[in-house]
């Protein structure tokens, strides 16, 4: 456990005793028997606290009665992001089919939908008799904005998606009055929240968004959603008074389960690893990021479902000792991604190759979000370790 160096960090290697996080998170910690703050914080703050189909959970009936009369004149009494992926695909499974809610799906697309999410898609709304909603982003904004972000150097790569996603789905819901958002966010294959270090800023941050594209980027964003952590957090909360529902935490929940549920019922196919439904974060997170920078975001994926009993230590050890997809699949991605972003691949090598860089270096609210967050935790309105 002290034999190898960590990129960067000036620190030998260590690796928790329990899940797989390790010192390529440089800030990470660990007690006297091994055991990492992650799983300690999941064991102090999360676990007791959890929804999952304990007590707290007798909040349901009443938090589903509450939607239910707020949107009983309206045509939807919720909307529900979807992305093909499993998490907000078995939201909307269960606010249906166990929940009795009225939700309409809603789903962004940033113009890098694999077939294979579409397909997840299409049989959320045949199965379920659900209306569809999906906002196509101008791609020539998306495009130069995912540029200037690889230009900029930084791990932050997802964030532009990220943003079109959130700030798109929470526009539509103040515009179209629907109080209520339903997520697929969970403790269970989220309870671990990779660092920040690892391209995981913790907001929207209009900001820093404009500040990477006014330097890198050459399209003006005139129709691209931001919808900015202040606006979120006061406008939309307060104002708006839209509310969101991570309803799978207040339900007894199990990947595999709810896996097979979806394949049974509604024809759902489960794909690889998480995030795989869109072909740019598959990229990203399975290569880019990983050889690049030297962050694995599997490590804190696989350690969320070890923390929750998913998954066995052995099993995720045994992963990571190779990439999701194989050498010869990664090289067409490579070039298929150069293809879609309009450069060249030798150009988009040369910017893998170029020197890493932080968002810090970027005009941003940091310190604001961060003050934020820390605020929700002492509130218990927010339970992960945020780093």
């Amino acid at each position: 456990m002290t034999t190898t160096a960590v990129r960067g960090s000036g620190r030998s290697y260590q690796v928790c005793r329990r899940c797989v996080m390790d010192t390529s998170d440089t800030h990470i910690s660990f007690d006297e028997t091994g055991l990492c703050e992650y799983c300690q914080h999941f064991d102090t703050t999360i676990a007791p606290n959890w929804q999952h189909g304990g007590d707290p959970a007798r909040q349901l009936p009443e938090l589903v009665r509450k939607i239910k009369k707020v949107g009983q004149r309206a045509r939807y009494d919720c909307v529900i992001g979807v992305s093909g992926g499993l998490d907000s695909s078995y939201a909307a499974y269960v606010a249906v089919k166990k929940l009795g809610l009225r939700p309409l799906l809603y789903h962004v697309d940033a113009g890098w939908n694999t077939a294979h999410a579409v397909r997840n898609i299409a049989s959320l709304v045949d199965g379920l008799g659900l209306d569809l909603v999906t906002d196509v982003i101008n791609w020539s904004e998306m495009q130069d904005l995912q540029l200037a972000f690889f230009k900029a150097q930084v791990p932050d790569l997802d964030m532009p998606q990220d943003v079109a996603f959130f700030s798109s789905l929470y526009r539509y819901a103040r515009r179209n009055d629907i109080n209520f958002v339903v997520t697929g966010t969970n403790f269970l294959t989220e309870c671990c929240r990779e660092p920040e270090e690892w391209g995981a800023y913790p907001g929207i941050d209009r900001g820093l968004v404009r500040d990477i594209h006014r330097k890198f980027g050459h399209r003006k964003l005139r129709t691209f959603p931001i919808a900015d952590v202040l606006e979120y957090r006061i406008l939309y909360h307060y104002i708006y008074r839209i509310r969101r529902v991570d309803i799978l935490n207040f339900i007894p929940y199990s990947k595999l389960q709810a896996e097979q549920e979806l394949a049974e019922n509604l024809g759902w196919q489960p794909f690889l690893h998480k995030h795989h439904e869109s072909r740019f974060t598959r990229f990203f997170e399975d290569y880019w990021l990983r050889e690049k920078f030297g962050y694995d975001k599997r490590k804190a994926h696989f350690s969320s479902l070890i923390m929750t009993g998913e998954m066995t230590r052995e099993d995720a050890v045994k992963r990571l000792e190779s990439p999701e997809l194989d050498e010869q699949t990664m090289a067409g991605e490579f070039s298929f991604i150069a293809a879609k972003l309009g450069i060249a691949e030798n150009d988009l090598r040369q910017l893998f190759s170029g020197p890493n860089g932080t968002v810090r270096s970027f005009r941003n609210k940091h310190m604001l979000i961060s003050a934020g967050w820390n605020l929700l935790r002492r509130v218990g309105l927010e339970r992960r370790l945020l780093r």
